[in-house]
């Protein structure tokens, strides 16, 4: 009896040790979020911690740390948790040198979301990769998720500093952007984010066709090759005729929509809502 009592009480140490990092991560994000906006070194060190926490929680989840089998584990809410996460280590980032102001509660809200998430829906163990390419593959693919997320965080805060500068009174068109940050910089930034993602996109998808055997016209590919050809048309448009304003946005928006219900949304399906173990 009592050996059976220390080993229960080893294992509820030993998962409560696991669930620390996403405790602390929520913690964090929590604090980042009610902070006041005033209290700029305290907010960036909260943010800081909490995506380091974020990042040992990603590791620890996807490791399949605790499992009885060993192998990886992932699913659609880990694929959001990392995409969240890179978003946010972009945003650390620029905001050393550029005045991102107005995105940082959003931010912290959706990363602490995204660990919830994560929490409840671990995903899928997988013992073994179908191929010696595929976690190459994988990586490929979350990386343009958050390269794309990127993006359409930079879309929405031109598209906020856009609505706010029309709304500026008459005579005032000379006046800084309400975010601190020239219009046609963030513009760039955007579309930068957009040229990145589609590169790395492009090489997954050709990765994928590569090693997959046989290949699968499943939603997950059928999805990504639209949002792919979406993204394919923006940046040709973008070239050739200029695109830019709510037009280019739109599309922008439209392939990220896309590429969310390519892996995020049909693993969410057959995950949550049918029961059903799916191929990565």
């Amino acid at each position: 009896m009592i050996l059976a009592f220390g080993s229960a009480t080893e294992g509820a140490a030993f998962n409560a040790l696991l669930a620390a990092p996403g405790a602390l991560a929520l913690a964090a994000y929590a604090a980042a979020a009610l902070l006041p906006q005033g209290d700029g070194s305290r907010l960036r060190a909260s943010l800081l911690i909490a995506w380091l926490a974020h990042a040992l929680a990603i590791a620890v989840d996807t490791s399949g740390a605790g499992a009885p089998t060993a192998g990886a584990r992932f699913g659609f809410a880990p694929a959001l948790s990392v995409t969240l996460w890179l978003v946010i280590g972009v945003y650390l980032v620029e905001s050393r040198s550029l005045p991102l102001i107005g995105v940082r509660r959003a931010l912290a809200m959706l990363g602490a979301t995204a660990v919830v998430l994560a929490l409840l829906f671990p995903g899928e163990l997988r013992p073994h990769a179908g191929s010696r390419w595929a976690p190459l593959h994988w990586v490929m693919g979350i990386a343009s998720y958050g390269l794309f997320g990127a993006a359409v965080l930079h879309a929405a805060m031109l598209s906020r500093a856009d609505r706010q500068m029309r709304q500026l009174p008459v005579g005032a068109a000379t006046s800084p952007a309400p975010l601190g940050l020239p219009l046609l910089r963030l513009e760039r930034l955007t579309f930068r984010f957009v040229a990145a993602g589609f590169a790395v996109l492009t090489a997954a998808l050709v990765l994928g066709w590569w090693f997959a055997n046989p290949w699968r016209w499943d939603h997950k590919t059928v999805f990504s090759i639209l949002g792919w050809a979406v993204f394919a048309a923006l940046l040709a448009g973008r070239r050739a005729f200029g695109w830019r304003g709510p037009r280019a946005l739109r599309w922008l928006y439209a392939g990220a929509g896309l590429l969310l219900l390519a892996y995020v949304g049909s693993r969410f399906v057959l995950e949550v809502v049918l029961h059903r173990p799916p191929a990565i």
